[in-house]
């Protein structure tokens, strides 16, 4: 068998009973069937039609063989199903699945957009398009889950926190991170989550430079989200959870003058704080001298660093930290707030669930939100949009699969779970038919969530 032939077929002698030949001739088919879902998902948010109305096309008509919503769908739906490359396009061009999703004919359709297309199209964007589609993605969220919730919100809760996103080329903005110690982008990710649900729903993905602080563009971002949540849901509690890179004087600030908005915000360790945490620190030495394990104990006091205008709540976890082999370990904890309810309730109910936007942080990466190889800072900000998009659409899978094997699942095994099916396609005259494999493991939650989409059985 020639090398030339190995891309159509395969030969596994001697391995089974009867000799298996693998025929890649499959023209009607697709590995990626349960991109239906995607379709469904988006049309409870519209973010594919939103995001591309927030472009603007300058194009000559007579010339376009791809509208700018074909583009960002194609671009949206490829991610999500794990394509994260432009370069992908050219194997996926073909694809059924991704040009039914595109509202094209699956088998006799035009092919979709071209790697290098897709990357004029990426770079084509401007500073204004980015700011309305990153304000778009934001309200459409939010909106989405206030309708979802039917006016029965009583809290949303903001998180904001940045990630690592290394560079590997000649990236604009890229800069050298000491406390990373790499050339990398600083991206910053906010979330809200409603009432006492443990999802974190991503609405603000914001590429910076290499080299700025944790708290860069904070308030602004702030801003922006705190203004939303009070137009779509008038009258609700907001609550904000920061770590300790945003615990600086402008951000003080603009929380402390927000009405009905209670804030958690770490604050780094220092002199001063340490002499305040000493007593409860001398107390949990003794309790982990007499248990021989960790041991914590809580405080408060009021404190004032030196350009606050104002004192304000510190909330003190001071803490022993016991390990195999190790000597005890001072470990105390601050926390800024203006709540009210006891220190204790206050870390362990309120500040620390905001840990679990490191997992949220950790399955955009696993979307590689992280593939910035553009040269152009903008072009790198719109492709992390996109990607953002692809994830509002995952978590929307996720939130329709309650009650199944799916709940819990993350995005990646979401992926292998419900997107990636084997289909073959047919169209006739009055449908078009996808066929999937019967013996399908995960049925049981594909139904329940297409069902939860809009699709009907029969």
């Amino acid at each position: 068998m020639s090398e030339d032939s190995t891309t159509q077929c395969l030969l596994f002698p001697g391995i089974f009973r009867e000799p298996v030949v693998a025929h890649f001739d499959q023209r009607e088919g697709s590995s990626d069937g349960g991109g239906l879902l995607l379709k469904a998902a988006d049309r409870h948010y519209g973010l594919v039609p939103g995001l591309a109305s927030c472009l603007r096309d300058e194009r000559q008509a007579v010339k376009v063989d791809h509208s700018l919503r074909e583009l960002v769908a194609q671009r949206v739906f490829s991610i999500a199903c794990g394509y994260p490359d432009a370069n992908d396009s050219a194997r996926l061009s073909g694809d059924p699945i991704h040009k039914l999703l595109l509202d094209r004919d699956p088998i006799k359709g035009v092919d979709l957009a071209s790697q290098p297309t897709l990357s004029r199209f990426e770079n084509a964007v401007g500073i204004k398009e980015l700011y309305r589609a990153g304000e778009f993605l934001a309200e459409s969220v939010i909106q989405r889950h206030a309708k979802r919730l039917r006016h029965r919100t009583y809290r949303v809760t903001i998180d904001l926190d940045p990630t690592d996103d290394a560079t590997h080329g000649a990236q604009q903005l890229s800069f050298f991170n000491g406390h990373y110690d790499t050339w990398c982008y600083l991206p910053m990710m906010g979330f809200v989550s409603f009432n006492d649900e443990a999802e974190q729903y991503l609405c603000t993905a914001v590429l910076r430079p290499g080299n700025v602080t944790a708290a860069k563009g904070a308030v602004a971002i702030l801003q922006r989200l705190v203004k939303m949540i009070r137009h779509h849901i008038p009258g609700v509690k907001i609550r904000v959870r920061l770590d300790g890179g945003f615990a600086n004087p402008a951000v003080f600030e603009f929380l402390d003058a927000q009405p009905k908005l209670e804030y958690v915000v770490a604050m780094a360790k220092n002199g001063v704080l340490k002499g305040v945490a000493k007593p409860g620190m001398r107390r949990a030495r003794q309790l982990s001298r007499r248990s021989g394990k960790t041991e914590h104990i809580y405080g408060e006091a009021h404190y004032k660093a030196g350009k606050w205008p104002r004192w304000r709540r510190v909330v003190i976890k001071a803490e022993v930290v016991c390990a195999a082999e190790k000597d005890p370990k001072d470990n105390p904890r601050f926390v800024i707030t203006n709540m009210k309810q006891s220190p204790q309730w206050i870390y362990e109910k309120v500040y620390c669930q905001r840990g679990d936007t490191e997992n949220r942080i950790k399955e955009l990466h696993d979307l590689e939100i992280d593939r910035t190889s553009c040269s152009s800072f903008w072009a790198n900000q719109f492709r992390v949009l996109l990607t953002a998009a692809a994830y509002v659409l995952m978590q929307e899978l996720r939130l329709r699969a309650a009650g199944t094997a799916c709940a819990r699942a993350q995005v990646r095994t979401l992926r292998e779970r419900l997107l990636k099916l084997g289909a073959r396609v047919l169209v006739s005259v009055r449908r078009v038919v996808v066929h999937l494999p019967a013996s399908f493991l995960f049925l049981p939650a594909f139904r329940r969530v297409a069902l939860a989409l809009g699709a009907a059985t029969g």
